[in-house]
Parts: structure tokens; C-alpha cells; sequence
């Protein structure tokens, strides 16, 4: 009896976590996937087709980072041109709503561990207008 029920833990984990790196290309999560894909072939372009005009970025706790796709492409443009290494792993996906958000792992030089991060995307007629990322407080570690 114990096996079965290991067997069936152990087949909804997997059947879940397979659900979890496949972000889907269409509806709502769509701008969320197009950037991550874009993200992860450091391609500017891309990237930034899936946000609008005067997206607005945050960091918690509600400090705006910046506004504008301009800037963005400054930012990205930058990180995508200097590191090599970068990658971001979806490890969860939520979406609710017109809301997507996103546990990140980002890895950014493979000799340094991956971080951690939370992106909260707002999407509005198929673009993303907002995003705030959340990280881990270095403290609780």
C-alpha cells in the first residue's frame, strides 16, 4: 500500500513540474513566455516586442526603476551584450486574471549560484505594461 502511494506522489510531482517548464505561447502568459524565450537567446528585439511603449518596472517594495521601452532596451540591451552566461529557468507560473507571475531561477555567471526572483507581469491587450520583480530578503537566509 505504502508503494502505491508513493508511486502516485511521485507521478503528480513529475506530471507537475513538466507542467511548470512549459509555459504556454498563448492567451494571457503569452508576453510573459514570448520575453522569457527572448530573454533566455539574449535577443533584444524580441524581447522587448512583449512589453508596451511606457511599461513601467519595479523592484519590491514599489520603487520604479524605470519607465519606457527605450530604457529597457538600454538596460537589457547592456546585460544581454555582457553576460554571456545568462539564463532564467521558469520554475513556477501563476496566472490570474490579466496577472502572471513567475519564480525565477537566473543564473548569470556559471560560477556563482542562480538567484532567486518573483516577476509579477500586468498584461494589457496582449503586452505586458508593468512588471515588479521580488527577490528573497538576504537576511532571512
Amino acid at each position: 500500500m505504502k508503494f502505491y502511494l508513493l508511486t502516485i506522489v511521485l507521478y503528480m510531482a513529475m506530471h507537475t513540474s513538466l507542467a511548470q517548464v512549459t509555459p504556454k505561447t498563448t492567451g494571457t502568459e503569452a508576453p510573459a513566455t514570448v520575453q522569457l524565450l527572448a530573454y533566455n537567446n539574449r535577443d533584444i528585439e524580441t524581447f522587448l516586442t512583449a512589453y508596451t511603449d511606457d511599461v513601467k518596472v519595479y523592484r519590491q517594495p514599489g520603487l520604479l526603476s524605470y519607465q519606457g521601452k527605450e530604457e529597457m532596451r538600454k538596460c537589457y540591451g547592456q546585460k544581454f551584450a555582457e553576460t554571456p552566461d545568462l539564463h532564467c529557468e521558469l520554475v513556477n507560473r501563476i496566472v490570474s486574471g490579466n496577472v502572471v507571475i513567475d519564480h525565477e531561477r537566473v543564473q548569470t555567471d556559471k560560477n556563482k549560484p542562480r538567484i532567486e526572483a518573483i516577476a509579477v507581469y500586468r498584461i494589457r491587450e496582449g503586452k505586458i505594461y508593468e512588471v515588479t520583480f521580488i527577490y528573497p530578503d538576504p537576511e532571512t537566509k
